[in-house]
């Protein structure tokens, strides 16, 4: 046999942006060894006749740090095509970590990423102390996809200043030395690149601002010289978008990394009304570029936002206390009981507490909450929102939102849009998606288990920017360029992210006419039975990674080839 794998007849996607062709593909070894006509049988064969064949789509922003070390598969990204996933971003993770800051990194990871307690204790074995030996913990894990990990920055600072890095005191010419000497040693390590973070939402489960927030100049800068001194990789940052803060600390880190020579990755974000502040970061990308930086922001293709439900960590009413006295019983007995008119009003006509999550604010934005149907709809028309919809029938928001919150028995679930639904709708992200210097990202991935389930966007893509939306569609080619190669090249993983000989055999083959995204689901299947959102498609038909097929048709495979990658990779001779 001349191959392991041949998929043959498929329209072939290369991930640069060519125009598709048909040929077969080739794989052995783990690798692609021939594209055109091959000659020859393999142990596998797969008919891609009318089929997409694409790279495996790379996912520069996740939060897998707990579940690659608890489970083997990294859903919901790998069951929507996705066989790199990065993570450590936003600062957060659980290396390094002397066993007496485990419950304060616990207590970092719940509140920013929204991980209960109990499934990282459960879950996690804490073999590790220092950021080198969580990369061995992790390599040791078979996995169905490639993960990669940033040096997070909240867990760097607890364990060079112990409780002064906690309670964000400036750090001391000692203290900058070692961040320094550590930073070296995980990128040497394997670490792609150091991840931060300043936003103000970032708060831990008790409510306190993460350790890395209002960090200053002097401690990127060290930190940024200690990945230099190790040969250098990204960064990645979340400045404070609810206030702008892009002339502050993203100008600060722009600062550094022209100093120190070494590329930048920013979450960027779009305003649903008021000033356009994200051309005023585009336009400090713009420049940093033209001075020969390496500057990228990465944008989410659908709205930012929040899943919000009877089942999930947030709803309209979780900080009502008549709501509160039901919120802990099962969810049929739940529904009953908010049928009853007494109960009913009381928790309508109830006062809410202060206080909770810091993301709760958004719960009662009306006229940006939407019913998320089946297929789900994330560029709904303003006309559906929760306040249109209250106007229309003459009720309060309050009123629309509690019946809808019981449909299909309390199984039903709302869409708020936090950002990039720019006067109702994502025409303006459809914009940035085209930029040369913006990237696809914002999956989150492994976090925000109770909160969203946005890790299913290479297929929002591939249905809504690619073969659905009324206006403003993307040739599939472009698409799968900014899912593939692009991502690749930031993370400065080379060896993938295209398809031509000696690359990676990372592959998907895809039946787009059919390919669907369904709603998230609920699913208990965390450490410790922990709930988490999850949300499949169909359409796959196969996702390949290292030349094993992981999955088919929407059903996992045994094949576990995922493997840690360590540090940017080159591309093939």
């Amino acid at each position: 046999m001349s191959a392991d794998v041949i998929i043959r007849g498929g329209t072939i996607v290369d991930g640069l942006g060519g125009e598709p062709y048909v040929a077969d593909l080739a794989i052995a070894d783990g690798v692609i060894t021939a594209i055109g006509t091959v000659e020859g049988g393999a142990a596998r064969e797969i008919d891609a006749t009318g089929l997409l064949v694409t790279p495996g789509f790379v996912d520069l922003h996740t939060h897998y740090d707990g579940q690659a070390i608890w489970s083997d598969r990294m859903t919901p990204s790998s069951a929507h095509g996705v066989t790199t996933a990065v993570m450590g971003n936003c600062g957060v993770g659980f290396a390094p970590c002397r066993p007496e800051d485990h419950d304060t990194l616990v207590d970092v990871m719940a509140g920013v990423e929204d991980i209960p307690g109990v499934v990282m204790v459960d879950g996690l074995p804490w073999t590790w102390e220092t950021f080198p030996e969580f990369l061995d913990a992790l390599d040791a894990r078979a996995r169905d996809i490639d993960v990669a990990a940033f040096l997070p920055h909240s867990p760097l600072r607890v364990y060079v200043m112990g409780r002064r890095g906690v309670d964000r005191e400036l750090p001391t010419p000692d203290d900058l030395a070692m961040m320094r000497k550590l930073a070296a040693e995980a990128i040497r390590s394997g670490a792609v690149g150091f991840a931060s973070s300043r936003l103000t939402l970032h708060k831990t489960s008790s409510g306190h601002p993460i350790p890395s927030y209002e960090a200053e100049y002097a401690e990127i800068e060290a930190i940024a010289r200690g990945v230099d001194d190790a040969g250098g990789s990204l960064l990645q940052f979340v400045p404070d978008l609810m206030a702008g803060d892009y002339e502050g600390a993203l100008a600060a880190v722009f600062d550094v990394a022209a100093e120190v020579g070494l590329p930048v990755t920013f979450t960027l974000a779009i305003g649903n009304a008021g000033p356009p502040i994200h051309d005023d970061a585009l336009r400090m990308v713009e420049k940093a570029n033209a001075n020969g930086g390496d500057v990228t922001g990465q944008i989410f293709p659908r709205p930012i936002g929040l899943v919000l439900g009877l089942e999930l960590s947030g709803n309209p009413f979780v900080m009502y206390p008549s709501y509160l006295a039901i919120s802990n019983v099962p969810l049929e007995e739940r529904v009953a009981a908010m049928r009853r008119p007494d109960v009913r009003a009381s928790i309508l006509n109830d006062t809410p507490d202060p206080g909770g999550h810091p993301l709760m604010f958004a719960a009662q934005a009306w006229d940006y909450m939407f019913p998320l149907g089946s297929p789900p709809n994330y560029e709904p028309a303003p006309g559906d929102s929760i306040g249109a919809r209250a106007r229309a029938r003459d009720v309060s928001p309050l009123e629309e939102a509690y019946d809808r919150l019981l449909d299909d028995d309390g199984h039903a679930m709302l869409l708020v849009t936090l950002a990039n639904f720019r006067d109702g709708s994502l025409d303006t992200v459809a914009e940035l998606i085209e930029r040369d210097d913006v990237v696809l990202g914002l999956g989150d991935g492994g976090a925000h288990y109770g909160m969203i389930c946005d890790a299913s966007y290479p297929t929002y893509m591939l249905t809504h920017w690619v073969r659905d939306r009324a206006t403003g569609r993307l040739p599939v080619a472009r698409a799968v360029r900014e899912l593939t190669s692009v991502p690749a090249r930031v993370a400065g993983l080379h060896d993938r992210g295209r398809l031509a000989v000696g690359y990676k055999a990372d592959v998907n083959v895809i039946d787009h006419g059919a390919l669907t995204l369904h709603r998230p689901v609920v699913a208990r299947d965390l450490p410790a039975g922990g709930r988490r959102l999850d949300q499949t498609a169909d359409g796959y038909v196969a996702t390949i990674v290292s030349g094993e097929v992981i999955a088919e048709r929407g059903a996992p495979t045994d094949a576990l080839p995922g493997r840690l990658i360590r540090g940017r990779q080159s591309a093939p001779a």
